[in-house]
C-alpha cells in the first residue's frame, strides 16, 4: 500500500511539474555530452593534433561540471519548494490520519528517487544518442566523413551523470522534507497568504528606472569599444555597471506596470487586475527576474557567438592542397630525391613548387616597392574606417614579398579558378583573406580595374586583374598580408635567386577511393614519417579549425543550455508560486462571476509579460553582449568578418527567442490547471 502511494505520487507530481521535469532530463543530456567529450571521435582524432590545447580544454570539464552542480542545487531546491508548497494540505491530511513524521519523509524521499531514476532512465539513452549524432555532425563540418566510427558509450559519464544528479536532489530533497514534517498540522491545513511589501513614491521607481537604463548603456559602450578588454579593473568596471543596471531597471519597472493598470479601461475583462497582479509581482520578485534575465543574456550570448564562430571556422579555409614541404626546415633537392627514391611520388597527382621571396634588387629596401597611384585613388574614394585602415596599411608595404606566377597558376588550375595571364610590366596583387574584409576587397578591385601604376625595384608596372586570395600552402598560419604575384622571369631577377621554396602536393584519387579524406592522409602520414620528411598535412590545419570548433560549439551551446534551463525554470516556478499565494484573489474573482476562460486569459497575458519582460531586456542586451564578445575575443584577421557573424548570431538568438515561447505555453498550461482547480467549490478546513 505504501509503495503503490509512492509509485501514485510520484506520477502525478511528473504530470503536474512536466516543467521542472523536462529541464532536469535535458540537464542530464547536458551533463553526459559535457563529461564524454574526451571519448568522442571527434576528440579522440584532435588529441593526436592539437594535443596541448585538447588537454587544456578537457582540464576545464570537471570546472564547468563542478560549477553546474552548484548552480542547480539551487533550481532543484526552490522547484521541489514549490512543489511540496502545492501539497501541504496533503501532508496535513496524512498527519492527520496517523502517518508518522519519519515515514512522510521517507515517502517523500522515495517518490524523489522514482523520479530521479525515471530521469535518468529517460535522459541518458536520449544523451548518448545526441553524443554520437554531434559528433558524427561535428566530423561533418570539416570534411572528415563518417569511416571508422564506432559508437562509444562513456561509463565514467554515466556514473558521474548519476551521481552528481541524484546527490544534488537528495540533498535538496533532504532539507525541504525535514522542513515540511517540522511544521505543525495547522500550518500545513491552513493556507498562508503571500506578505503584503511596502510601496515606495514612484519617483524612487522612475528614477531607478533612468540610473538602470544609464548604467547598462555605460556597460555597452564600454564592451563594444574593446575598453573594458584592456585591463582588468575596466572589465570589473563594466560588468558591475551591467550587474547593477540590470537590477535597477527591473526594480524601476514597477512604475511602467502601475502606468499600464490606470490606464486600462473597464471595457476590457480584468485588465487592470492583470497589471495589478504585475505590478506586484514584478516588486516582490525585481531581483528574481533581473538574474533571470542576466541568464538568459549569458546564455544568448554563449550561444549566439559560439555557434558563429564555430560557423566562421568551419567555413574559413577552402580545402586545395593536401601536403607542403617547407625548404625553411630541409633541403628541397633532398626531399625530391626521396619522395622519387621510395616511389613515395606516387601518392600524389600534383607535385609543384610555391616560390615565395623578397625584393632583394633593390638598394634601399625601405622602398624597394612604391605605390603611390593607389594611395591617391584610395585617398579620393568616400571617407569610410575601410578605407582608412587599406590607406594606414599600404603606407607600410614598402617590402612586400613576391610570388612566382607559375606556382601560382597551377594552385589555381587545381582549385578550378581562372589563371592569371600577365603580360611584361605588369603584375598581380595577393592578399590572404584574413587580412581583407568583402568591402576592403570591392574597394581595390575598383583600383585595379584602373590599372595603377607601381614601381617595383625603380622600375615601372601596372597592378592587374583582381586581388588574388587562394592560400599559397597547406598551413594557413603561413599567410602574406600584401604580396605581388610577378612573371617567372622577373621572380628570380627580383629575388636574385634567393627565395623559399614550398613543394606542395595533393593526394592522388586512387588513395582516397573508398575511403575518407582523414583515413588517406593517415596512411600517406605514416609513410612520409617513415621516410623522415618533414611536413606540414591538411590534417593540421583542419586539426586548428575544429579545435576551435569543438571549443566553440559544445562549451558554449552547453554552457547556453544550462543558463536558459536554469532562468526559464526560475521564471516559470517563481510565476506559479505566486499564483498560489494569491489563490484568495482567483477565488474572490470566481464567487464575484468571472468565468475560466476570463481568468485564463488574465493568467496567460501575466505569464507573457512575466517572461516577457526579462527575454526582451535580455535579447537587446544580447545584441551588444555578442558584439563586444567578437572585440575582445576575436582576432585582429578575424574581425573583417563580424557583420557575417552577427547575422548567424542574430539568427540563434531568435532561435532562443523561440525556445522561450515554448517555455511560456507550458507555463501557461500549468497555470491553467490550477485555475480549473479552484472552480471547484472546496469545503473550508
Amino acid at each position: 500500500m505504501f509503495f503503490e502511494l509512492v509509485s501514485r505520487n510520484s506520477k502525478r507530481s511528473r504530470k503536474e511539474n512536466g516543467l521542472f521535469f523536462a529541464s532536469l532530463l535535458i540537464s542530464i543530456v547536458a551533463f553526459y555530452n559535457i563529461l564524454s567529450l574526451s571519448k568522442q571521435d571527434v576528440m579522440i582524432f584532435l588529441t593526436k593534433l592539437e594535443s596541448a590545447a585538447v588537454n587544456k580544454l578537457l582540464t576545464m570539464i570537471p570546472l564547468f561540471y563542478g560549477m553546474t552542480l552548484f548552480i542547480l542545487f539551487f533550481l532543484v531546491y526552490f522547484a521541489s519548494k514549490f512543489q511540496l508548497e502545492r501539497r501541504k494540505h496533503e501532508f496535513g491530511i496524512y498527519l492527520m490520519m496517523g502517518m508518522r513524521r519519519s515515514k512522510l519523509i521517507f515517502m517523500l524521499l522515495a517518490e524523489d528517487f522514482r523520479s530521479s531514476i525515471m530521469a535518468l532512465f529517460t535522459g541518458l539513452p536520449i544523451a548518448i544518442l545526441l553524443s554520437e549524432f554531434i559528433s558524427l555532425v561535428t566530423a561533418r563540418l570539416v570534411g572528415l566523413g563518417i569511416v571508422g566510427h564506432q559508437i562509444s558509450i562513456s561509463f565514467q559519464a554515466i556514473l558521474w551523470t548519476a551521481i552528481g544528479f541524484y546527490l544534488i536532489k537528495l540533498i535538496a530533497f533532504i532539507i525541504l522534507s525535514g522542513k515540511i514534517a517540522r511544521q505543525e498540522i495547522g500550518s500545513l491545513l491552513v493556507e498562508t497568504p503571500e506578505g503584503a511589501k511596502k510601496d515606495l513614491p514612484s519617483i524612487v521607481y522612475a528614477l531607478a528606472l533612468s540610473v538602470g537604463v544609464i548604467f547598462l548603456a555605460a556597460a555597452y559602450g564600454m564592451a563594444i569599444s574593446g575598453l573594458a578588454w584592456h585591463e582588468v579593473d575596466k572589465m570589473g568596471l563594466t560588468l558591475i555597471l551591467g550587474f547593477t543596471g540590470t537590477l535597477l531597471l527591473f526594480f524601476g519597472f514597477r512604475v511602467i506596470m502601475g502606468f499600464l493598470a490606470k490606464r486600462s479601461g473597464n471595457d476590457q475583462k480584468l485588465l487592470a487586475f492583470t497589471f495589478r497582479q504585475l505590478q506586484e509581482n514584478v516588486i516582490h520578485r525585481s531581483t528574481t527576474l533581473a538574474i533571470s534575465s542576466l541568464l538568459i543574456l549569458a546564455a544568448l550570448c554563449c550561444f549566439g557567438a559560439g555557434v558563429a564562430i564555430a560557423q566562421f571556422y568551419s567555413e574559413s579555409e577552402e580545402h586545395v592542397l593536401d601536403y607542403t614541404f617547407d625548404s625553411t626546415s630541409q633541403d628541397m633537392a633532398v626531399v625530391k630525391e626521396t619522395l622519387a627514391s621510395q616511389k613515395l611520388d606516387l601518392l600524389f597527382s600534383e607535385l609543384f613548387e610555391m616560390r615565395v621571396g623578397y625584393i632583394r634588387s633593390a638598394e634601399d629596401y625601405s622602398n624597394a616597392f612604391q605605390m603611390n597611384s593607389v594611395m591617391e585613388y584610395l585617398s579620393r574614394m568616400p571617407e569610410s574606417d575601410d578605407r582608412n585602415v587599406l590607406l594606414n596599411n599600404f603606407s607600410y608595404e614598402t617590402y612586400p614579398h613576391l610570388i612566382s606566377l607559375s606556382g601560382y597558376n597551377r594552385l589555381l588550375s587545381i582549385a578550378k579558378k581562372p589563371t592569371i595571364e600577365l603580360m611584361e610590366g605588369e603584375a598581380a596583387v595577393y592578399m590572404d583573406t584574413g587580412f581583407v574584409s568583402p568591402a576592403k576587397l570591392e574597394m581595390l578591385n575598383q583600383i585595379l580595374a584602373q590599372n595603377p601604376e607601381v614601381q617595383i625595384a625603380g622600375e615601372n608596372y601596372h597592378l592587374v586583374g583582381t586581388v588574388q586570395s587562394t592560400d599559397l600552402v597547406t598551413d594557413s598560419s603561413i599567410t602574406l598580408s600584401f604580396a605581388l604575384i610577378v612573371p617567372d622571369t622577373d621572380f628570380e631577377r627580383f629575388t636574385v635567386n634567393d627565395y623559399d621554396i614550398y613543394l606542395n602536393a595533393v593526394l592522388n584519387p586512387e588513395q582516397v577511393a573508398g575511403k575518407s579524406l582523414l583515413r588517406a592522409i593517415l596512411e600517406a602520414n605514416e609513410k612520409l614519417d617513415a621516410a623522415g620528411l618533414i611536413y606540414e598535412s591538411y590534417l593540421q590545419n583542419m586539426g586548428r579549425q575544429l579545435f576551435y570548433i569543438v571549443a566553440a560549439s559544445y562549451i558554449t551551446i552547453y554552457l547556453a543550455i544550462i543558463f536558459l534551463i536554469i532562468a526559464n525554470t526560475i521564471i516559470g516556478v517563481q510565476f506559479l508560486t505566486w499564483q498560489q499565494k494569491t489563490g484568495r484573489r482567483y477565488k474572490t474573482l470566481i464567487r464575484l462571476g468571472a468565468s475560466y476562460e476570463t481568468l485564463c486569459y488574465s493568467a496567460g497575458k501575466q505569464i507573457r509579460w512575466y517572461f516577457g519582460i526579462p527575454t526582451a531586456v535580455a535579447a537587446i542586451s544580447s545584441i551588444f553582449g555578442i558584439r563586444a564578445l567578437f572585440s575582445g575575443l576575436l582576432s585582429s584577421r578575424t574581425k573583417n568578418n563580424i557583420p557575417a557573424m552577427i547575422m548567424i548570431s542574430a539568427a540563434m538568438v531568435l532561435l532562443l527567442c523561440v525556445v522561450e515561447c515554448i517555455y511560456m505555453v507550458a507555463v501557461k498550461k500549468s497555470g491553467n490547471r490550477y485555475i480549473l482547480s479552484l472552480m471547484v467549490p472546496e469545503r473550508e478546513e
